[in-house]
């Protein structure tokens, strides 16, 4: 049995990219990064999402400059994944942040997996207005989350913390069995 530090590496190895390559993201890697968030669960198998596949820079390039700075990494991304939800329902909207959180983790995942990469980007509510019309988003349908998908940079590819400070300590963050005291 592969020992399961080694199997989960992938999610560990997962990180935020910001900054991307011009290089254009090879369809089938597009359809397998879409297809694991179109798979991913959500709260009854409502999947409220739908997701729509950019690849035009003029309209990437509006989207970034429209929410800065929350869309920064846009600015090189060679495509995008905007993950669309319906604005109907007040009461499922909780459960569609859910549902999307998990959709948008998994296509970083497997960005990583497919040896690319993605960055999360987020649509305020002062833009989102824009954001639907740059992308021709339906009455009834919001977009929250961008997820840019492309090469990394040589500067993306930097760690940004030294060996062993990017995360917190096991002890101070995985708990057994009861809260300790004094933390």
């Amino acid at each position: 049995m592969t020992e399961p530090l080694a199997t989960v590496r992938p999610l560990l190895r997962t990180r935020q990219i910001r900054e991307f390559q011009p290089d254009p993201v090879p369809e089938p890697v597009l359809h397998a990064i879409t297809e694991a968030a179109r798979w991913t669960g959500s709260g009854r198998n409502a999947q409220p999402w739908r997701f729509l596949v950019v690849r035009d820079r003029a309209r990437i390039q509006q989207l970034h400059d429209a929410g800065l700075p929350q869309t920064r990494s846009l600015a090189t991304a060679p495509s995008v994944v905007a993950v669309a939800l319906p604005t109907g329902d007040a009461g499922s909207g909780i459960a569609n942040a859910y549902d999307e959180g998990r959709a948008v983790e998994r296509m970083l995942v497997a960005a990583t997996i497919l040896g690319v990469a993605a960055g999360i980007a987020w649509i305020r509510r002062d833009v989102a207005a824009a954001a639907s019309a740059i992308l021709g988003i339906p009455d009834g349908w919001q977009v929250r989350s961008l997820v840019a998908v492309g090469t990394p940079s040589d500067a993306a590819r930097a760690p940004k913390a030294a060996p062993g400070t990017a995360r917190l300590p096991r002890e101070d963050v995985v708990f057994e069995d009861a809260w300790p005291e004094g933390r």
